[in-house]
C-alpha cells in the first residue's frame, strides 16, 4: 500500500468509505444512488507520487523482522545450527518511484534503487563427537532492491478497498559483512549463503506484509479524516461507495452515496442525475455534488437550529446606514435610539435547486426587533418569503457567497408593542427593502464566515488549493481545482503509522 499511497491518497481523502449496502455491479444503476463523485486525474497522481518515498520508508522501517532458526548437516563437522536475531534496517535511501494507470485493471507502481543495510546477530554452533563450537557475531547485509506493486481497487463492504497481493521485490545486491575476521573462509562462505538467503526471504515476506498492513492503517486514517471533515456536531455524512471505482489511463474515479445523517435518520438518493460525461480531465481534482446532497444537509442544519442570527445594537445601526429608498417607520427610528436587538431565523425548511445560473435558495424568514435586551414584547415582528440566486467561490482560503435576490414577499408583519397589527404599505415596503439590501447580504456574510470557520476547523486551510472553481449545473455543483500536496496529512499519517 505504501507505494501506491500517492495516487490513492487524495482519491481517498474526502471521498472514501462508509458502511451500508453493497456496491452495485451495474454501474448505470449505481449512478442513480450516487450523490458525490471524486475524479483524480493523471497530473494529480504525478504530484502525489512524488511524495511516496516517505511512506515507503515507513514501510521498511516499521516492518518487524522475526528471529529465524535453522540447521544444516555438513560433512566432517556434523550438524550446523544457526539463528538470526534482532534484524534491523539502517541507512535507508529511496531512488525514484514511477507509476502508470492501467485502464480497467489497476495501478502499476515501481520503486527503484532502494538501498539499505540490514544489521543483526548470528548465533551458530557446529560439532560432532570430535569438536563442539558455539559462537555469536554481528553481521551486516548491504542490499539494493527494486520494489513493485500492482494494487487493484475494488468495492469491499461498501468501501473503496485495495488488493495489494501483487507485490514483489528484486534484489540487485545482497552482500554480507561479518564482524571481525576470526571465522574460517569455508564458514564465511557458508554463512553468506545462509544469511543472504534468509534475509532475502524475511525482507520479501515482511515488506509485502507491512505494505498490506499500511493499506489498512491508511484506510482507517482516511476514513476518520473524511468523517471528521464532513461531519459537525450531530450532523454527519455517509460517503460509502455505490459502485467499484473506475480507472482509466487518465483518471481514477470513485462514486459515493453522500447521505446526510441526523438524529438516527438518514437521507435517501434514488434518482441522481450523475453521468461521467459531466466531468472533464483538464484539472487535477474534481468533486461532483448533487442537490440531493445539499438539501438534506440544509434541512439537518435547519432542524439543528443553526440558521439563527442575533444582531446587536452597534452592528444594527451600522447595517442601517445603508441607503434605503423607503422611509424608516417612526417606531423603528425611536427603537434605534435605545439598545435595539434584531433576531432572525429560518421558520420553515429551506430548499435549493441548482442550475447554470446559480443555486436558487427558497427560505421562509422570521424576525423580531426589540428595543432593550430585557424587553419581552418586540417592537416589530415580521415574516418573509425569499428566493435568492447564490454563487459560491473560494480564494485566499475563504469561501465567498454572491447572492442576487429574485423574490421577496413580506407574508406577515405587526407592531406588537403598539397593539397595532395593521401595517401600511409603506412600512411593508420598508421591511421588504431592508430584507433585500441589508438582511440577505448580512446572512450570506455570516454564512461565509461560518462555513470558512468549519472548513478551517477541519483543516481545509492547510491545503494548497490552486484556482478552485465552483460551477453550478442543472441539479448539481461541480468543483474543480489543482492542488499542492497536503503535507500535513502525510505527517499525521506517518505519526499514526509509527506509533
Amino acid at each position: 500500500m505504501s507505494p501506491h499511497v500517492g495516487p490513492l491518497l487524495l482519491l481517498l481523502f474526502f471521498c472514501m468509505f462508509g458502511a451500508s449496502h453493497s456496491c452495485l455491479e451495474d454501474r448505470a444503476s449505481a449512478y442513480r444512488f450516487t450523490g458525490a463523485v471524486c475524479r483524480l486525474t493523471y497530473p494529480a497522481a504525478v504530484v502525489l507520487n512524488e511524495k511516496t518515498t516517505k511512506v515507503i520508508e515507513a514501510a521498511f522501517q516499521h516492518a518487524r523482522y522475526p528471529n529465524m532458526k535453522g540447521e544444516k548437516s555438513l560433512a566432517f563437522i556434523g550438524k550446523l545450527t544457526y539463528g538470526l536475531e534482532n534484524l534491523e534496517i539502517h541507512n535507508l535511501t529511496i531512488g525514484r518511484s514511477s507509476f502508470a494507470l492501467r485502464a480497467g485493471v489497476g495501478i502499476d507502481m515501481e520503486i527503484s534503487n532502494v538501498s539499505a543495510f540490514f544489521k543483526g546477530t548470528l548465533q551458530y554452533g557446529y560439532g560432532s563427537w570430535l569438536i563442539d563450537v558455539e559462537n555469536s557475531l554481528d553481521f551486516e547485509v548491504e542490499s539494493q532492491i527494486d520494489l513493485g506493486i500492482n494494487p487493484k481497487l475494488y468495492c469491499g463492504h461498501g468501501k473503496v478497498a485495495a488488493d495489494t497481493s501483487d507485490c514483489y521485490l528484486n534484489f540487485h545486491k545482497l552482500r554480507l559483512h561479518l564482524q571481525g575476521d576470526r571465522e574460517p573462509n569455508w564458514l564465511k562462505k557458508l554463512f553468506t549463503d545462509i544469511i543472504t538467503f534468509t534475509v532475502k526471504l524475511l525482507v520479501k515476506s515482511q515488506i509485502c506484509k507491512e505494505i498490506n498492513k499500511l493499506a489498512n492503517i491508511l484506510a482507517d486514517f482516511i476514513q476518520d479524516t473524511a468523517e471528521q471533515f464532513l461531519g459537525d456536531g450531530d450532523i454527519s455524512m455517509d460517503i460509502g461507495v455505490t459502485a467499484a471505482p473506475v480507472i482509466t489511463a487518465n483518471y481514477v474515479e470513485s462514486y459515493h452515496k453522500g447521505l446526510t445523517q441526523y438524529q438516527n435518520s438518514s437521507a435517501l438518493i434514488t434518482d441522481s442525475v450523475f453521468h461521467p460525461s459531466q466531468l472533464t480531465e483538464d484539472r487535477m481534482l474534481y468533486f461532483w455534488l448533487s442537490d440531493q446532497v445539499f438539501n438534506p444537509m440544509v434541512a439537518a442544519a435547519h432542524e439543528d437550529g443553526r440558521f439563527q442570527l442575533n444582531i446587536s445594537a452597534a452592528e444594527l445601526r451600522e447595517l442601517f446606514n445603508t441607503s434605503l429608498s423607503s422611509r424608516t417607520p417612526g417606531v423603528i427610528r425611536e427603537c434605534f435610539s435605545e439598545s435595539p436587538q434584531l433576531s432572525v431565523w429560518s421558520s420553515s425548511l429551506p430548499f435549493l435547486n441548482t442550475s447554470s445560473s446559480g443555486t436558487r435558495v427558497w427560505a421562509e424568514v422570521s424576525g423580531q426587533l426589540t428595543c432593550d435586551r430585557d424587553q419581552m414584547t418586540p417592537v416589530l415582528f415580521f415574516q418573509a418569503h425569499t428566493s435568492t440566486d447564490v454563487r459560491a467561490s473560494y480564494s485566499d482560503k475563504k469561501l465567498f457567497l454572491h447572492g442576487i435576490p429574485t423574490e421577496i414577499f413580506v407574508t406577515g408583519a405587526d407592531l406588537p408593542s403598539t397593539n397595532n397589527t395593521v401595517i401600511n404599505k409603506e412600512e411593508v415596503e420598508f421591511i421588504r427593502e431592508a430584507v433585500e439590501k441589508i438582511g440577505i447580504p448580512k446572512v450570506l456574510s455570516v454564512l461565509e464566515q461560518e462555513v470558512t470557520r468549519l472548513l478551517d476547523k477541519q483543516g481545509a486551510n492547510l491545503f494548497d488549493i490552486i484556482n478552485p472553481e465552483v460551477i453550478p449545473r442543472d441539479g448539481f455543483v461541480l468543483i474543480q481545482m489543482d492542488f499542492g500536496f497536503p503535507h500535513h496529512l502525510l505527517v499525521q499519517f506517518l505519526k499514526r503509522t509509527l506509533q
